[in-house]
C-alpha cells in the first residue's frame, strides 16, 4: 500500500497526483490521512478548473474581439447553464405581453396547481388502473380467458357462473387491499394540501385568468371565482383571524426573533423590546470592572457603561453611545424605493388574508412567518431583517437542523405593506422548472419608479425558498410564488409513485408460462389423440355414443377438446396462488407493524409497512444506499476535544474508538454504561472547580460536553501560563462565527441563551465556549458583546470572510478594546497550516498536528484555531481591495479569494477543536451486523467530503484496514482516469472480478484486502456519464462501501437506477428528508425515517420507522423470513397444482380422449381453495427456519437471499417433477387396484363406478398435497397442526355431507367408500409411496450435505444455542416456580402463627434489569436453598447446594458475550452481592415478603463471584480436549463441523459462511458434550468456514467426533 504524502508543489500540467507510475489509484488508510488527501485532491482539482477558466477567458476574449458587435449589453442574465423548456415570467401589476395572452386578454400558459399527489390512484383511474396492473399477472389473463370460454356449453363446462367467482374474488380481495395502502397517501396527502397558509387577496393576479375553472364546473356552476371553499372557511373560522396584519422592520439583531407582526390598531413596536417585553420591565444586569469603561474613544472601543448593558440591547442605547442607528419608523425608505411608486396611489383594498396550500397558485403574492413551512417555490422580495437577511431549517429536505441564510431582492427589499404591493410593478422573468435544488437563476425587471430607466436585477438561489423548508428566526417574509406544486423542484426530484413489484412475483410470470407451455402440450397431445380416436369407424362408440360429438368434422371435435382440456386442467396454472400470497403478505406487514423491537418510543410509532407486496424483497437486499445527516447521525454536535498549545483535553471515547478496538482486538474501551458514570463524576469536579473560580450566568451545565476536570484546573490556575492560552482559545470561538443568541424564556430565564448558526458545527463551538465560561451573548452591526469567566468584553466588527467549501476556512476581524485589530481564523488544518507564520513554533504546529491525526482517527471533525494582529494601516488598505473586490462585476468569487489570501497569512496556533457527530442509537453496530450479512452500504450525501469522511469512520463503514480511494475530478478525461486507475489498484491486489450470482454477497475476511471510494458530487457527475457507467459500476461494486458526498437528489436516483440495472441487484434506498424521495422511490424497496415534524421520505417509503438500527432487525428477521416462506410457498403451490392435474391427465387414455373429469365437480372446485390452500397459506405466513435471535446471532444466513438460493427455477422444477412423480403414484396404484381386483362394498355393491375410483384418487391427491407442506414445514405451532390435520379432515367430511344428497354420480359414496378397507389400504399406499422419496433427500440432505441454516436450526432444537443467547427452555417456563405461586402473586389471608418475629432484610437475586443495560442475563441465577432434585450432577463450574446449607439470594455478576467488553466492576450495593444473612428468613413474615423475581429458581447457583453465566467445560464448546481455558466468546460467530472423509461433496445451493477464525481460537476440534458426541458430520461447502482449514497436531489425543449443535458463540445481540 502506497501512502500519498502531502506534495505541496502540484502544477496544473502536472498529471493527476493521485495516479501512481503503475497507473494504479493511491490510497490511504486512516481517518486522518483520508481527509487530508481529500482535502488535497480538491485543491489540485479547483487549481486544474481555475487553470482553464484563465485560458478558456484568453480565447474567448481574443475571439470577442473579432466578433462582438458595438451593441449595449443584454438585458438577459448571463446563463451559467442552460436548462431544457420555456422561461417563465411572473407578472405583478403589470400587463402580460401580446404573445402570452389569447384573443380574449387572457393568459394562454396555465400552470399547475399547488396541490400535490403522491398516491398511486384517484376515485376516477382507481377501477381501470388497479385492473391494468392486476392483469399485468399472465395468469390472471389466463383466468380471464378460461372464464369467457366457459360461458359457452360447446366446451361443457359444468357451471360457467361458479367458475368466475375465484378470479372475481381474487381481483376484489386485491383491489381492496392496493385501496387500503393508497386510502393512507391520500391522507397524508391532505395533510399537506390543507395546510394553512397567508396570501394577498382582494388584489388581482394578473398571471392567473378571470375565471380558472373547467368547462365541466362552469356547465354545473361549481366553484365561482371569488367565492370561498368549504376548506378556506373552516379555516378562517378555526382561527377567528381579524384585524389587520401589520408589518414592520425590527432594527435591531435580537429583535429579529421577536414577534413583530400585530393585529391592526395602535402602533406601538417602539415601545416594545425583544420578545415582546416593554422596556422599563427589561433589567440591567450586575456591574463589571472589566474591561476599563473609561476607554470612551469609539475609534478604540464600543464599550457602554455597565448601566447600559442590556440583556437585549436596544437602538437607543446605542444611540447614547454614539452608534449608527436608524429609525424604527419605516414610512420614509433609508433606501432607495426599488420597485415601488410611492407616487402611485394604492386602491388599498388588499388584505392579508387566510387560505390553503392548494389554493395557492403561480404569481400569488405570500406571506410568511416564524416556524411556518414554505408552501411552494418563492423568490423572496422583502423581510423583517433591515438587512433583508431570512434564514430557513432545511430538515424536511435533507435532515439537518442547522439555519441556511436567505436575503431578499434588493429592489423589493423595502415592501412591508399591502400598500407597497399595490404601488410596485416589477416582472420576475425565471428559468423552466428543473430538478437542482441548489441553483436558480432569474432577472427581476422593473422601471425605476423616479428616473423611469429600465433596471434589472438577478434573482439566484440565495433569493429562493423552496417548498418543505421551514421558515426560523425570521418574524416575517414577503414573497412571489414562482412554482407551485408538481413543477416545484422538491416534487420533480420525487417523481411519480412508482408500482413496484417483488423479484420473485417477477419470477413467477416466468414459472407460469412454464405450465402454460406443460398445460398446452397436455392439451394438443390430448386434442390430437381425440380427432385421431373420432376419425376411426366401427368402433363401440358408433352404438353406445351416437350424438356425442358436437361436430360431424373430425377436426372441429379436436379443437373443442382442446378447448375443453384448457378448462378440465385450468388448475395446473394455480388460480389462488396471488391471492393467497396476498394474503401470506398482509399478515406478514402485520407482523413488522406489530414489532416491539421496532418501536420507537419519542415518536410514538412502529415500524410502518405502506408497500404491503414486496416483503420477500427484505430478504434480498444486496446494497443499501442511506442518507448521512438525519439517518445516520443525529445532525447535533457534541465539543468533545479540544488541543491548546499542545495540550490535549477531553474524556470522552467515540464510537469510532470502541469500533477500532473491537476490530484490532486490542484492550477493550470501558464499557459505556461505566464511562458515562465516570464522565458525570469528571463532570462534577470539573464544574464544582469552575463555579468556585468565576460565575457563569449563561452556563448550561447540561449541555456540557468538553468535560475536562485538567481543563478546568489549568484555566482556574492564575500562576500557570496555560490559562492566559485557554482564555485566548475560547475568546477566539465566543467571537470568530455567525451566530445568532436566541433567548426563548426572557422573562423567567433572561440568561438562557440558545445559538442558531447556519451549521451545527459553529454553534457546537460556541455553546462550548459558553458552557465552558465565554459566553457569545449578543450581536449587531456595531458590537459583539461577550463574556470572559463573568466579565464582559466588547467587539467591533470589522469584517466577515465568509466559510464556503473552496476557502475551508472562516476568518473575522474584530477590533478589541483596546483599540487593536485582530483577525481570527478557524478550518481545516491543512489550510490553516498554509498559512501559518513562517516564524512559528515548531513544536507546537508538531503537537497540535499530532493531536488532530489522533482526534480525528477517533471519527472526531477537527478544526484548527489561529490569530493574528492587524496595523491600521494593513487593515486599511486591505480593506479598499476587498471592498473593490466585493463590487466587482466579472470573476467577483476569484477576485474575493484573491483579496483574503492577502490577509490571511502570518497565522498563529491558538489550538483545535474535535467535534463529534452524534450517531444515533445503535448505528455502528447495525451497520456491522449489515456488512457480515453480506450487504454493501453506498453513503449518498449532500455534505462535504471530509464531512462524509469522518462520519463513515465514526459509524464504522470506513475501517483502518481499508484501503481508501479519493476520486476527485474536473474534467470526464481525468476522471476516467482515476477510475481506471482505482481499477487497476483493485485488479493488483484481488486479480480479476467475478460476477457469478451464486458468488454474490460481500463475506467479510474472504479477500486479501478490502477497498472504499470516496467520490465527490462533480465526479459523480462525470461517472454518470453513458461512457464512464460501466467503469464507475465495476469500481463500485467492488468495495465494500462507497461514501458519494455533494450529490444532488436526481444523482442519488440515478446512482441507485445504476447498480440495480447495471448488476441487476436488489437495492434498498434509506433517507428521512425530501432531497432522498427519489433514490427512495428508484430503489427495489424504500425506507423513511419519521421525524419530530413528519417527513417526506416516510410518506413516499414503503417501511417508515424511527431509527436506523431497525433496519437490522427488518432485513435479517422479517425479511429473511418472508423471503423464506414465500419462495417455499411458491414451490409447494405449484407442485399441489401439478399432482391434482397430472392425475386427471392420466385417465385420459381410458376415456378415448375426450377431457372427461376424473374427479367429481365440486372436488375440481374446492381443491386450491378449501381442501390444500390453508396449509400452503399458513406455511407462508407463519414458518421459520431459525429462530429471531439466532438469525441476529448468525447474519451471515441472510447470504442465501442475496444470492437467490431459496427461489430457483432448479428447485421450481423439482418441485414440478415431485408433482408428477406423485400424481403418478396416486393414479396408477388405485387403477391397479380396480384393475386387478374386484374391490366390492361391505354390502355387496361393487366399487366400479368413475365417482368411486376418482374419489379415490382425490383423496390420496389431497392427503398427499397436505402432508407434503407438513414435511416441508420448519416451524409447527397450533395453527400449522390444526390446518393441515384439519384441511383434510374438511375434505373427509365433505364427502360425507355431499354424498347424503341426491346426485347422479355421488350418492352413499361414504357408504361405499369409508366402509371398505380396500379403500384405506389404497389412500395410505399411494400416500407413503409418493412422499417417501421427498422424506428420505429431506432426511439425507439435512444429515449429510446440511446448509449452516440446517446446522444452526439443530443447535437451537438439541444443542445449547438457546443457554448462550440467553433464552429459557421452554421445558424450563413449564415447571412450576416458588414464586409464582398465589401466596407472592395475591392478597391472601394469613393465620398470626404464620408470622414471624424475625426481621432479615430481603436482598433480591436482580435489583437492575440486565436489559436496561443491555447486559445478558445470567442463564441460571437463584436462591440456594431451591430442594435438590434428581436431575443428574451439575455442570462444570457450578456447585450443587444442598438442603442442609444455610440460604443465601445470590446472582452472578454481569458480563458482556463480547470479549471486547470488560465486566463491570462490583460494588457494594450492586447486584452481584451475597447477603451475608446466617440465619433463615421466614417467606411468611409480614414484612420480609420478598418481591417477584423475574429469574426462576434452579437447582445450582452461583457459590462466587464468577463472571461466567455460562456452564464451563462440558459445555463450553471452546474448552479443547487441549486443556485451553474456556470459555471465550470470539469475535466472529464460527460454525465449528468437523471434517470428515466418509461423507459426499457439498451441495451445489450451498454457501459458504466464510468468516475469519477470531485471534484466539487455534483451529483445533472442539469436544463435544457426551450427550451429542455420536452425532457426526460430514464435510460440505455449506459449513466451508465453520470447519479448520487444518489440523494440528500437538500431541494431544484430541476427538475427532464434533457435535453438530457445538458452536463458538454469537456476540450478545
Amino acid at each position: 500500500m502506497s501512502r500519498r504524502q502531502p506534495d505541496g508543489n502540484d502544477t496544473d500540467e502536472e498529471s493527476d497526483a493521485q495516479i501512481d507510475p503503475e497507473l494504479r489509484l493511491r490510497t490511504v488508510r486512516t481517518a486522518a490521512s483520508t481527509i487530508a488527501e481529500s482535502i488535497r485532491a480538491e485543491t489540485r482539482a479547483e487549481k486544474r478548473k481555475s487553470a482553464r477558466r484563465k485560458t478558456s477567458r484568453f480565447f474567448r476574449k481574443a475571439s470577442s474581439e473579432k466578433k462582438r458587435p458595438s451593441t449595449a449589453s443584454s438585458d438577459t442574465a448571463p446563463a451559467s447553464s442552460v436548462v431544457p423548456g420555456e422561461r417563465r415570467n411572473v407578472y405583478v401589476n403589470q400587463p402580460l405581453s401580446a404573445m402570452e395572452v389569447d384573443h380574449h386578454g387572457e393568459p394562454v400558459k396555465v400552470y399547475v396547481r399547488n396541490k400535490v399527489r403522491t398516491s398511486k390512484y384517484t376515485i376516477i383511474t382507481f377501477i381501470p388502473k388497479n385492473l391494468y396492473e392486476q392483469f399485468r399477472r399472465v395468469a390472471n389473463l389466463y383466468f380471464l380467458a378460461l372464464v369467457v370460454m366457459q360461458i359457452f356449453p360447446i366446451f361443457g363446462a359444468a357451471s360457467p357462473q361458479i367458475s368466475m367467482l375465484p378470479l372475481v374474488f381474487i381481483l376484489g380481495v386485491t383491489a381492496i387491499k392496493d385501496g387500503i395502502e393508497d386510502y393512507r397517501r391520500v391522507t397524508l396527502d391532505d395533510q399537506v394540501n390543507n395546510s394553512a397558509a397567508t396570501k394577498l387577496g382582494n388584489w388581482r393576479n394578473v398571471n392567473q385568468p378571470t375565471d380558472p375553472r373547467s368547462w365541466f364546473e362552469r356547465m354545473l356552476g361549481l366553484n365561482p371565482p371569488g367565492a370561498v371553499t368549504k376548506g378556506v372557511r373552516k379555516l378562517r373560522e378555526r382561527e377567528a383571524s381579524t384585524g389587520r396584519i401589520m408589518l414592520s422592520k425590527s432594527e435591531d439583531s435580537e429583535e429579529r426573533n421577536s414577534i413583530a407582526t400585530t393585529r391592526e390598531g395602535p402602533d406601538d413596536s417602539r415601545l416594545w423590546g425583544a420578545n415582546g417585553r416593554r422596556l422599563e420591565d427589561i433589567q440591567s444586569v450586575d456591574s463589571h470592572s472589566y474591561p476599563p469603561a473609561s476607554m470612551m474613544d469609539p475609534s478604540k472601543s464600543t464599550l457602554v457603561d455597565s448601566s447600559q448593558q442590556l440583556v437585549n440591547p436596544l437602538p437607543f442605547a446605542a444611540n447614547q453611545m454614539g452608534m449608527r442607528s436608524s429609525s424604527l419608523s419605516i414610512a420614509q425608505p433609508s433606501r432607495p424605493a426599488g420597485v415601488i411608486d410611492y407616487n402611485k396611489r394604492a386602491v388599498g383594498s388588499a388584505r392579508w388574508e387566510r387560505t390553503l396550500w392548494k389554493k395557492l397558485e403561480v404569481g400569488d403574492i405570500v406571506l410568511l412567518r416564524d416556524d411556518e413551512q414554505v408552501p411552494a417555490d418563492i423568490v423572496v422580495l422583502s423581510t423583517s431583517d433591515p438587512d433583508g437577511l431570512c434564514y430557513l431549517e432545511t430538515k424536511n429536505l435533507d435532515g439537518e437542523t442547522n439555519l441556511k441564510p436567505r436575503k431578499s431582492v434588493q429592489a423589493t427589499s423595502s415592501i412591508t405593506s399591502e400598500d407597497d404591493v399595490e404601488r410596485s410593478s416589477f416582472v420576475v422573468d425565471s428559468e423552466p422548472p428543473h430538478q437542482n435544488l441548489y441553483l436558480f437563476h432569474g432577472v427581476l425587471k422593473y422601471k425605476d419608479p423616479v428616473s423611469g430607466e429600465p433596471k434589472q436585477e438577478s434573482v439566484s438561489i440565495n433569493e429562493f425558498l423552496l417548498r418543505g423548508t421551514t421558515v426560523r428566526n425570521t418574524t416575517w417574509i414577503v414573497g412571489l410564488v414562482v412554482y407551485t406544486g408538481a413543477d416545484t423542484k422538491i416534487m420533480l426530484n420525487g417523481g411519480g409513485t412508482p408500482s413496484k413489484r417483488s423479484k420473485i412475483e417477477r419470477e413467477t410470470n416466468f414459472n407460469v408460462v412454464m405450465n402454460f407451455l406443460i398445460l398446452f402440450i397436455m392439451c394438443a397431445v390430448t386434442a390430437i389423440l381425440s380427432g385421431l380416436m373420432d376419425a376411426r369407424t366401427g368402433t363401440s362408440a358408433d352404438v353406445f355414443e351416437v350424438g356425442a360429438d358436437p361436430t360431424s368434422s373430425h377436426v372441429l371435435n379436436a379443437l373443442v377438446t382442446f378447448v375443453s382440456c384448457l378448462i378440465a386442467f385450468q388448475n395446473i396454472v394455480p388460480s389462488s396462488l396471488y391471492i393467497s400470497i396476498e394474503i401470506v403478505k398482509t399478515i406478514q406487514a402485520f407482523f413488522i407493524s406489530q414489532d416491539v423491537d421496532m418501536y420507537y418510543k419519542p415518536f410514538d410509532t412502529a415500524c410502518v409497512p405502506k408497500t404491503w407486496n414486496i416483503s420477500d424483497d427484505l430478504g434480498q437486499i444486496e446494497y443499501i444506499f442511506s442518507d448521512k445527516t438525519g439517518t445516520l447521525t443525529q445532525n447535533i454536535m457534541e465539543f468533545q476535544k479540544c488541543s491548546i498549545y499542545g495540550v490535549a483535553y477531553g474524556e470522552g471515547i467515540t464510537e469510532a474508538q470502541r469500533g477500532a478496538a473491537k476490530r484490532q482486538g486490542a484492550a477493550p474501551v470501558m464499557d459505556p454504561e461505566e464511562q458515562e458514570r465516570n464522565l458525570v463524576v469528571l463532570k462534577e469536579e470539573m464544574v464544582a472547580t469552575m463555579q468556585r473560580s468565576f460565575k457563569n450566568r449563561y452556563g448550561r451545565v447540561d449541555k456540557l460536553t468538553l468535560i475536562s476536570p485538567k481543563l478546568a484546573q489549568d484555566l482556574t490556575d492564575r500562576s500557570n501560563d496555560q490559562r492566559s492560552r485557554i482564555i485566548a482559545f475560547f475568546r477566539a470561538l465566543a467571537i470568530c462565527h455567525s451566530v445568532l443568541a436566541d433567548r426563548p424564556e426572557p422573562d423567567s430565564n433572561p440568561f438562557l441563551t440558545d445559538y442558531k448558526a447556519e451549521s451545527p458545527d459553529e454553534s457546537a463551538l460556541v455553546a462550548a465556549a459558553r458552557d465552558v465560561g465565554f459566553p457569545f451573548v449578543a450581536r449587531s452591526k456595531d458590537f459583539i458583546d461577550i463574556e470572559v469567566m463573568g466579565q464582559t468584553e466588547r467587539y467591533a466588527p470589522l469584517k466577515t470572510l465568509e466559510f464556503n467549501s473552496t476557502r475551508k476556512r472562516m476568518s473575522v476581524i474584530v477590533r478589541n478594546s483596546e483599540g487593536k485589530i485582530i483577525l481570527f481564523c478557524k478550518g481545516a488544518d491543512s489550510v490553516i497550516y498554509e498559512r501559518l507564520d513562517k516564524a512559528h513554533d515548531p513544536w507546537l504546529k508538531d503537537q497540535t498536528s499530532k493531536d488532530m491525526e489522533a482526534f480525528a482517527n477517533g471519527g472526531l471533525r477537527t478544526l484548527c484555531i489561529a490569530y493574528r494582529y492587524l496595523s491600521d494601516e494593513e487593515y486599511i488598505q486591505w480593506s479598499r481591495i476587498y471592498d473593490a473586490a466585493t463590487q466587482s462585476i466579472k470573476n467577483r468569487d476569484e477576485e474575493i479569494d484573491k483579496a483574503n489570501e492577502q490577509i490571511e497569512h502570518s497565522l498563529t496556533i491558538l489550538g483545535a477543536t474535535a467535534l463529534e457527530d452524534k450517531l444515533q442509537e445503535g448505528v455502528p453496530e447495525a451497520i456491522e451486523t449489515l456488512h457480515r450479512a453480506g450487504i454493501k452500504l453506498w453513503i449518498l450525501t449532500g455534505d462535504k467530503v471530509q464531512t462524509a469522511i469522518e462520519i463513515g469512520f465514526s459509524c464504522n463503514l470506513l475501517k483502518s484496514d481499508m484501503e481508501i480511494m479519493i476520486l476527485s475530478a474536473d474534467s470526464a478525461e481525468s476522471a476516467r482516469a482515476q477510475i481506471e486507475a482505482g481499477l487497476n489498484k483493485i485488479a493488483s491486489i484481488l486479480g480479476p472480478p467475478s460476477w457469478d450470482s451464486k458468488k454474490r454477497g460481500f463475506i467479510h475476511g474472504t479477500t486479501k484486502a478490502s477497498f472504499a471510494v470516496v467520490i465527490d458530487g462533480d465526479t459523480l457527475r462525470y461517472a454518470l456519464d453513458p461512457a464512464l457507467k460501466p467503469l464507475f459500476l465495476n469500481l463500485g461494486t467492488q468495495c465494500e462501501t462507497v461514501v458519494c458526498c455533494r450529490v444532488s437528489p436526481a444523482q442519488k436516483a440515478l446512482t441507485v437506477k445504476l447498480v440495480k440495472d447495471g448488476r441487476n441487484a436488489m437495492t434498498l434506498s434509506i433517507g428521512d428528508g425530501a432531497n432522498d424521495v427519489a433514490m427512495i422511490q428508484e430503489a427495489n424497496i424504500g425506507c423513511g425515517l419519521f421525524g419530530l415534524e413528519g417527513s417526506q421520505a416516510a410518506m413516499s417509503a414503503d417501511y417508515a420507522f424511527g431509527q436506523f438500527r431497525f433496519l437490522t432487525k427488518l432485513l435479517l428477521v422479517h425479511g429473511r423470513w418472508s423471503y423464506q416462506r414465500v419462495a417455499d410457498m411458491h414451490s409447494n403451490f405449484f407442485y399441489k397444482s401439478v399432482i391434482w392435474t397430472l392425475a386427471m391427465f392420466w385417465y385420459l387414455p381410458w376415456n378415448s380422449f375426450d377431457a372427461t373429469y376424473l374427479y367429481q365437480y365440486t372436488f375440481i372446485l374446492l381443491y386450491a381453495l378449501v381442501f390444500t390452500s390453508l396449509p400452503v397459506i399458513v406455511l407462508g405466513a407463519f414458518d421459520q427456519d431459525i429462530n429471531a435471535k439466532a438469525a441476529l446471532a448468525f447474519p451471515q444466513l441472510y447470504v442465501r437471499g442475496i444470492r437467490g438460493l431459496e427461489y430457483t427455477r432448479t428447485k421450481f422444477w423439482l418441485y414440478m417433477l415431485d408433482g408428477l412423480y406423485q400424481s403418478a403414484v396416486v393414479f396408477f396404484i388405485p387403477f391397479c387396484v380396480w384393475y386387478f381386483g374386484s374391490p366390492v362394498s361391505w354390502n355387496g355393491r361393487g366399487i366400479d363406478s368413475l365417482a368411486d375410483f376418482g374419489t379415490t384418487v382425490s383423496v390420496a391427491a389431497i392427503f398427499a398435497a397436505n402432508t407434503y407442506v407438513g414435511i416441508n414445514t420448519n416451524y409447527w405451532t397450533v395453527i400449522a397442526w390444526i390446518v393441515n390435520i384439519g384441511s383434510s379432515l374438511v375434505m373427509i367430511i365433505w364427502i360425507a355431507i355431499y354424498s347424503a344428497f341426491e346426485s347422479p354420480d355421488f350418492i352413499d359414496e361414504v357408504v361405499v367408500l369409508f366402509s371398505n378397507i380396500i379403500f384405506w389400504a389404497s389412500v395410505v399406499v399411494s400416500v407413503v409411496l409418493a412422499l417417501a422419496p421427498r422424506f428420505l433427500v429431506k432426511f439425507v440432505s439435512t444429515t449429510y450435505f446440511p446448509l449452516d441454516k440446517d446446522i444452526v436450526r439443530e443447535m437451537w432444537v438439541m444443542g445449547d444455542l438457546k443457554d448462550r443467547l440467553g433464552i429459557r427452555h421452554r421445558r424450563e417456563l413449564k415447571k412450576a416456580e416458588l414464586e409464582a405461586t398465589p401466596m407472592f402473586q395475591k392478597p391472601h389471608s394469613r393465620s398470626e402463627s404464620e408470622f414471624s418475629t424475625f426481621q432479615q432484610d430481603y436482598e433480591p437475586a436482580l435489583t437492575h434489569s440486565p436489559g436496561d443495560r443491555g447486559i445478558s442475563a445470567p442463564r441460571t441465577a437463584g436462591y440456594h436453598d431451591t430442594p435438590s432434585t434428581s436431575y443428574g450432577s451439575p455442570a462444570p463450574g457450578y456447585e450443587e447446594i444442598l438442603p442442609d446449607q444455610q440460604p443465601q439470594y445470590v446472582s452472578a455478576q454481569p458480563r458482556f458475550r463480547d470479549q471486547d467488553h470488560l465486566p463491570t466492576p462490583t460494588s457494594a450495593g450492586s447486584w452481584g452481592r451475597v447477603s451475608p444473612a446466617s440465619v433463615q428468613p421466614s417467606y411468611y413474615s409480614a414484612s420480609d415478603i420478598p418481591p417477584s423475581s423475574p429469574i426462576p429458581s434452579p437447582k445450582y447457583g452461583y457459590v462466587s463471584n464468577t463472571r461466567n453465566p455460562l456452564p464451563s467445560p462440558a459445555l463450553s464448546p471452546t474448552s479443547s480436549a487441549a486443556g485451553r481455558p474456556g470459555p471465550t466468546s470470539p469475535t466472529h460467530q464460527t460454525l465449528h463441523v468437523p471434517s470428515h472423509p466418509g461423507y459426499g461433496s457439498p451441495s451445489a445451493e450451498s454457501f459458504e459462511m466464510r468468516v475469519r477464525s477470531p485471534s484466539g481460537d487455534d483451529g483445533h476440534l472442539q469436544t463435544p458434550p457426551p450427550e451429542h458426541s455420536g452425532v457426526t458430520r460430514g464435510p460440505s461447502e455449506a459449513s466451508y468456514a465453520t470447519a479448520p482449514e487444518e489440523l494440528v497436531d500437538d500431541g494431544h489425543n484430541h476427538d475427532r467426533r464434533a457435535s453438530t449443535m457445538s458452536y463458538a458463540g454469537p456476540r450478545a445481540l
